[in-house]
């Protein structure tokens, strides 16, 4: 164990869904679990962070005030971050980073999100500096021709076939069954995915993820105020932020080009390898010694990508480990067995935070239905616009 872990005590969530409430309304849900999960009541939280939401007005630009308000003030600090996708975990760092200063002895970290009906799309107004903006304005490039390209990119390099992809579903939508927060609970057969619209060729309906209104919140402390709490809490053992290095020379959302390798040649680790090896590197772990993990599957074919970002399998083994079973409940090393983004969709700053929801719970032997038997370390792993690297290992 390292004089850098931080406990996690508590975690909530709201389930997911579409109801098109306020924001603040599954945030505070989420908060309130999480708490009661602790032991902890509010008035003694001296931190609460706010994963933002750009698509609810000025309440999410400033949501950890926006979720201290519902709450009810009593005075404690308070910050908000955004990492597009990655929100969660860089809300969680504020927490650690400021716990390990010796600042802050127990903190809350919520996300939550109400979305819009269809694609993620950015804000109005006209801005010619904003890639985002301008692959939308340009190309029409939503977010699911980004992941056909992706998946385009696997089945050139490494023979992956629409089989593939949906048999990622299958096993998601199977994990997803026993879990209550989850929005779709159905199990799908490879026929039911391969017979579902296609959206962006080769990605069907059933092989991209939702965006879904949802929250997650986590509470952390110091080892010594989490001793006061429990015997055995589940520690955060590292938590990877990182970016790119130049060049990057694989295309990431919302780019319309790739860096030039011409003068500087691309290094032995590409960004996404990146992310996860930057928390085995900090807590002293490996993939070795993970017993699941939670991946951002975006569409089928990127949850392919993710087992070799991690570490599981050597590149372009992807699919042997998906078909004889590596990464199913029983498996060498479930992944996903939340249903992971096939089952909840996404809800932006919630999502990190509720793959480490997820993690906390098997480590503690509670995801009742979807148990990892014996779990002990698990892994998160995501990536949000703009560079935002994603990652979050816990232990027993």
């Amino acid at each position: 164990m390292g004089d850098h872990d931080v406990a996690v005590l508590g975690v909530g969530m709201h389930e997911w869904g579409k109801w098109g409430r306020p924001f603040q309304e599954y945030g505070i849900t989420a908060a309130l679990r999480a708490l009661d999960d602790a032991g902890v009541d509010w008035p003694d939280v001296q931190l609460i962070v706010g994963g933002e939401t750009v698509r609810n007005g000025y309440p999410g630009y400033v949501a950890g005030a926006t979720m201290a308000e519902a709450l009810g003030w009593t005075g404690a600090r308070v910050a908000t971050a955004y990492a597009a996708c990655a929100s969660g975990a860089a809300a969680l760092e504020v927490a650690r980073t400021r716990i390990l200063a010796g600042l802050c002895d127990v903190a809350l970290v919520v996300g939550a999100d109400t979305t819009p009906k269809g694609f993620l799309a950015p804000n109005a107004g006209e801005r010619w500096d904003d890639a985002d903006w301008l692959r939308f304005r340009l190309l029409g490039m939503t977010n699911p021709a980004y992941f056909a390209l992706y998946a385009r990119r696997r089945m050139d390099l490494y023979g992956a076939t629409d089989a593939d992809f949906a048999a990622v579903k299958v096993k998601n939508a199977r994990h997803g069954l026993a879990n209550p927060y989850a929005r779709y609970r159905k199990e799908v057969t490879a026929d039911d995915v391969l017979a579902s619209p296609m959206v962006a060729d080769p990605l069907r309906l059933l092989e991209v993820c939702a965006t879904s209104d949802g929250a997650a919140a986590v509470v952390v402390s110091s080892m010594a105020y989490a001793r006061r709490h429990t015997t055995d809490p589940v520690r955060v053992r590292a938590i990877s932020t990182v970016t790119p290095t130049f060049p990057n020379t694989v295309i990431e959302m919302p780019n319309l080009s790739t860096d030039s390798a011409v003068a500087v040649a691309p290094g032995d680790r590409g960004f996404r390898d990146s992310i996860a090896h930057a928390c085995y590197e900090e807590s002293g772990l490996g993939p070795e010694d993970l017993s699941l993990a939670e991946v951002y599957d975006l569409s089928t074919a990127l949850e392919l990508d993710w087992y070799e970002n991690i570490g599981l399998c050597p590149v372009g083994e992807a699919e042997r480990l998906l078909a004889d079973g590596a990464t199913a409940l029983g498996g060498r090393v479930p992944v996903n067995p939340s249903g992971g983004l096939s089952c909840f969709g996404e809800a932006v700053p919630a999502q990190a935070l509720a793959q480490v929801c997820e993690v906390a719970w098997q480590l503690r032997g509670q995801a009742t239905g979807r148990q990892v038997p014996d779990a002990s370390v698990g892994i998160t792993a995501n990536q949000g616009l703009f560079g935002h690297g994603s990652s979050v290992l816990l232990s027993r």
